[in-house]
């Protein structure tokens, strides 16, 4: 799962970055209601995100180049 994102392009990784950032809020609000089955999942959510994050300020600084 680690490097799944380093096929995609410039969109879908913004793309993918909001749908994960709705997933992380829910499973957020799932915690503080007690509802959360698995809460080691906020972890790999929040790496998923700063991943993600990385990769996307690397095509702002011109480290990668966009497809």
């Amino acid at each position: 799962m680690k490097n799944s994102f380093n096929d995609l392009t410039y969109t879908e990784l913004v793309t993918k970055r909001e749908e994960l950032q709705q997933t992380y809020l829910k499973m957020r609000i799932d915690k503080v209601m007690g509802h959360l089955e698995n809460p080691l999942g906020l972890r790999t959510m929040r790496r998923q995100l700063t991943r993600l994050n990385t990769m996307i300020h690397e095509y702002a600084l011109g480290i990668r180049e966009k497809k």
